[in-house]
C-alpha cells in the first residue's frame, strides 16, 4: 500500500498503480475544506476591507473571485485519477520534459513562500499555547509537526485533513457567533459603498487564494481509483476549497470592519480575545495550529514533489527511493523556518504584495495546462515519455515556453502592487485586472500554436511495469 498505518508513503514522482489506487472524492472535499479554515485565509479575507472596500462588497468580490479560482484549480485535480500522477510532473507535456524547470523553479517559490508566511502565524499560536515568548520556538515546533505529517505522506496528510474539518467547523463556527455577538449587523457592514478597485483586488485576492493550489492540487487526488468521474473530483474539490475558504475569508473581512479593530497588529492574539481569552482561547489556539498545519503540510509536500520533478528530469530518473523523498521535504521545511525567522515584519502587505504576484506567474500555467490537457491533447498523455528528454515530449516545447512569458510580459502593463503600478493600471484607478488578462491572451495564443504543432498520442499511454520503466531510463 502507499502508506497505511505507521508506514512511510513509498510513492513520489511515478505513476500510482491500480492496485495502491484507494478513497473517494469525499476525501477531496475533508482535504481542501481543512485546509482552507485557517488563519491565513482570514488574514487574506481581512486584506480585502484593508485595503479599501467595505465589508459586503468584500465578500462579494471574494466571493466571485473563489468561485472563478476555484474552478481552475478543480480542474486540476480532476487529472489526479486519470494519469496518477503529482501536478507538474504532467506539466512536461506542455513544456518539455527540461523545459518544465521553468515554472517548477516558480512554484517551488510560492510554496516556500506560503510556509513561511504559514509559519510565521501558527508560531505566534504555539507560543501562545505554551505561553512563551521567544518567537523561534513556536516556529521551529511548528516546522518539526509539518515534517513529520509530510514525511509519512499521503494518507497522513488526508488523515489531517479530516481532522481540521472537524476542528475548524466548531471553531470557526464560534468565532463567527463571537462577531455578531460582539458587533451588530451595522457596526459591521455600516452603509455599504462600491468603489471598483478594492472590488477588483477582492477578487483579485480570492482568486490568487484559489489558483495558487493549482500546481499541487492533483497530487492528492491522484491515489483515487482511476475509474473516478472527471464530475465527481471536480465538485469535491470545489465545494471543499471555496465553501472553507469564503467562510474564513468572510470572517476576516468582518474582523476588520470592526471599528478601532487591532486585528492588523496581532492577528493571533486578536482572535483568541475575541474568543473570549482562557481555556476557550486555548482551543481556539489550537483549531489556527491544526488549519495551518494541513496547509503547510500540502506546501511541503507539493514543495518536496516539485523539487523532486525539476532534479529527476536532469538525472533521468523515474523513481526515488521513499528517503529521498524525505530528505527533500525536510531540506524544504528548514528553508522555510529560516524565512519565517527572518521574514515577518511588514507581513499583511508583503503577503498581499506575494498572492498577486503569484497570480502573474501562476496564471499563464494555469491556463497551458487545462487548455493543452482538456482542449488540445483532450485528456491523452503518453505517461512513459514525461520521463523522456528523447519521448513524445522532447527536452523544451517552445510553443508552450513561448506562451508562457508571453502570458507574463503581457500582464506587465495591468499590474497593480506597492513596488509596480502598471500604466493601465493607473488609468483603471489602479484595479488589478492582469490576471484576467493573463488567462485570455495565454489560451487565445496556445491553443492554435498547440493544435498546429502537438502530437498528443492516441489514447492515455500509461507504463505497464514501472521498474522496466526506469531500467529504460537510467
Amino acid at each position: 500500500m502507499a502508506a497505511g498505518g505507521g508506514q512511510w508513503e513509498k510513492r513520489s514522482i511515478e505513476v500510482v498503480p491500480a492496485n495502491e489506487r484507494h478513497g473517494s472524492p469525499i476525501n477531496q472535499f475533508t482535504l481542501w475544506f481543512g485546509a482552507n479554515m485557517q488563519i491565513t485565509a482570514v488574514v487574506d479575507g481581512a486584506l480585502a476591507v484593508v485595503f479599501g472596500a467595505d465589508a459586503m462588497w468584500a465578500i462579494i468580490g471574494l466571493l466571485i473571485g473563489n468561485l472563478l479560482g476555484g474552478a481552475v484549480m478543480a480542474l486540476h485535480s480532476a487529472q489526479g485519477p486519470h494519469l496518477g500522477l503529482p501536478q507538474m510532473i504532467s506539466s512536461r507535456a506542455q513544456f518539455g520534459v527540461l523545459g518544465a524547470a521553468l515554472p517548477l523553479v516558480l512554484v517551488v517559490i510560492m510554496y516556500l513562500g506560503f510556509a513561511a508566511t504559514g509559519t510565521v502565524l501558527s508560531g505566534q499560536a504555539i507560543n501562545k499555547i505554551l505561553h512563551v515568548d521567544a518567537k523561534p520556538v513556536g516556529i521551529i515546533i511548528f516546522g518539526v509537526l509539518t515534517f513529520i505529517v509530510a514525511a509519512f505522506g499521503y494518507r497522513w496528510i488526508h488523515k489531517l485533513g479530516r481532522l481540521a474539518t472537524v476542528l475548524g467547523f466548531f471553531g470557526f463556527a464560534y468565532l463567527t457567533f463571537r462577531v455578531f455577538h460582539e458587533n451588530s449587523a451595522h457596526t459591521l457592514f455600516g452603509s455599504p459603498h462600491f468603489d471598483g478597485a478594492p472590488f477588483l483586488l477582492a477578487i483579485a485576492l480570492g482568486a490568487g487564494w484559489q489558483l495558487t493550489f493549482g500546481p499541487y492540487v492533483a497530487d492528492y487526488s491522484r491515489y483515487l481509483p482511476r475509474n473516478t468521474t472527471i464530475s465527481s473530483t471536480f465538485w469535491a474539490t470545489l465545494g471543499g476549497s471555496v465553501i472553507g475558504s469564503m467562510w474564513s475569508m468572510t470572517l476576516g473581512a468582518l474582523i476588520a470592519s470592526i471599528p478601532k479593530s487591532t486585528f492588523l497588529d496581532n492577528q493571533v492574539g486578536f482572535v483568541g480575545d475575541l474568543a473570549g481569552g482562557g481555556a476557550i482561547a486555548f482551543v481556539i489556539y489550537i483549531v489556527i495550529v491544526v488549519g495551518k498545519l494541513t496547509v503547510n503540510t500540502l506546501n511541503a509536500y507539493g514543495g518536496s514533489m516539485t523539487l523532486l520533478t525539476t532534479t529527476t528530469a536532469f538525472t533521468r530518473r523515474a523513481t526515488v527511493r521513499p528517503v529521498v523523498r524525505i530528505a527533500f521535504v525536510f531540506g524544504f521545511l528548514a528553508c522555510s523556518i529560516v524565512v519565517a525567522l527572518a521574514g515577518s515584519a511588514n507581513f499583511l502587505d508583503n503577503f498581499k504584495n506575494f498572492v498577486l504576484l503569484l497570480l502573474t506567474v501562476f496564471i499563464p500555467w494555469s491556463a497551458i495546462n487545462l487548455v493543452d490537457y482538456y482542449l488540445v491533447s483532450k485528456e491523452r498523455v503518453d505517461v512513459p515519455a514525461l520521463y523522456d528528454e528523447t519521448g513524445r515530449y522532447g527536452r523544451y516545447n517552445v510553443c508552450g515556453l513561448a506562451t508562457y512569458v508571453i502570458g507574463v510580459v503581457v500582464q506587465i502593463p495591468f499590474l497593480s502592487q506597492s513596488l509596480y503600478t502598471g500604466p493601465i493600471a493607473k488609468s483603471l484607478d489602479g484595479a488589478d485586472v492582469s490576471w484576467i488578462v493573463g488567462l485570455v491572451v495565454t489560451s487565445v495564443v496556445y491553443y492554435p500554436w498547440a493544435r498546429a504543432t502537438s502530437r498528443p498520442p492516441e489514447r492515455t499511454i500509461l507504463p505497464d511495469d514501472l521498474e522496466e520503466l526506469e531500467e529504460e531510463l537510467v
